[in-house]
């Protein structure tokens, strides 16, 4: 038995992985997957997969993210930017520019980690839910914010410490390289706001002739971060809001698919992979993010949102080819919950 559940929720892939796995799905991300990958590099082109990090710009699309901000760092009271050695010691002809950067870690093309998003849950079979995330790792034991919600509380009780599990580190030390796939949704349906479901998703496999196999990344591109690139750091929520796809997280065979597919990631060009606001899973609980709850919470399923895709998926269209080798390391930064990343996928 478990040492931090008794019962994990339906779906899910917790334990089969190890009773103290932090890693999920990756887990398939194997040597031989890695192979699969290098295997589909015929050109060796390579496409840049990141947005500039200081996009979608402002922060109309999460009030909550503000946009990256540059500074130089102190050479005592000086800006250590452009600034001649010559200052300290006319015989240096040294120019130095050093920098820092305040970054929201998922303010443009970004992984979410598995300790992202978690839900409450009855992990002991007890009558009593608990705040946990994917394989029953505990908010405020091993996700450790420098505030307690647990029981209604919201006490503060010190520094913020991240997450000690679960935390996107594991993901940079694994690696993220292997096989993906491109489901190409603006080629085939345009770029009209539509919730994408399983028969979609079946429409485009068949006409593409795409295999997805176990421990792939699978790719969606809606077209919106052509969008994103052409207002040049206004985003027009407006405009955004009402057009473009996103995978619909309660479609029930869409689900299926994920569960039975083994896939070690979903990657969209958009904001959240799932389209927002979604379909309530039920008349009682849910949540409100129901494709992060299943990938997340409970099979161990990366995220990947925001990604450049557009260019890569025309070249692939012109080629007759929808497989690549994807090489998307994110930041290797012990306790954060999500990281930007500069994915490189090779033709």
């Amino acid at each position: 038995m478990n040492a931090r559940w008794k019962q994990r929720p339906a779906q899910a892939t917790w334990g089969d992985f190890g009773p103290d796995d932090q890693l999920g799905r990756l887990n398939l991300l194997t040597a031989q997957k890695v192979l699969e990958g290098v295997a589909e590099v015929k050109t060796g082109q390579t496409f840049c997969l990141s947005l500039p990090l200081d996009l979608p710009g402002g922060t109309a699309m999460n009030p909550r993210r503000p946009p990256p901000q540059l500074n130089a760092t102190r050479r005592g009271e000086h800006a250590n930017m452009t600034y001649p050695l010559s200052r300290d010691n006319p015989l240096l002809t040294d120019v130095i520019c050093d920098d820092t950067v305040t970054l929201a870690l998922q303010y443009s093309t970004q992984w979410d980690s598995l300790a992202h998003m978690g839900q409450w849950f009855d992990v002991n079979g007890n009558g009593e839910p608990e705040m946990v995330f994917y394989n029953g790792y505990k908010a405020n034991v091993d996700i450790v914010g420098e505030t307690d919600y647990r029981g209604g509380c919201g006490c503060d009780h010190g520094s913020h410490l991240g997450a000690k599990k679960l935390g996107i580190e594991n993901v940079a030390q694994h690696g993220m390289q292997g096989r993906a796939v491109m489901i190409d949704i603006k080629r085939h349906f345009g770029t009209e706001r539509f919730a994408f479901g399983y028969q979609h998703l079946q429409q485009i496999l068949q006409a593409d002739g795409i295999e997805v196999r176990q421990g792939d990344m699978v790719c969606f591109r809606t077209g919106m971060d052509e969008a994103i690139l052409a207002m040049q750091g206004e985003p027009d929520m407006t405009f955004l809001n009402s057009h473009f796809a996103g995978l619909d997280g309660s479609d029930e065979q869409l689900r299926n698919w994920i569960v039975e597919s083994d896939v070690v990631a979903l990657i969209a060009d958009n904001p959240a992979v799932e389209i927002l606001p979604a379909r309530p899973m039920n008349d009682d609980f849910y949540p409100s993010h129901p494709l992060h709850d299943l990938c997340l919470f409970r099979l161990g399923v990366y995220l990947g949102e925001l990604m450049l895709l557009s260019p890569l998926a025309d070249w692939l269209a012109q080629h007759q080819r929808h497989a690549f080798l994807l090489t998307a390391p994110p930041l290797r930064l012990p306790g954060a919950v999500g990281s930007p990343a500069t994915p490189v996928a090779t033709v």
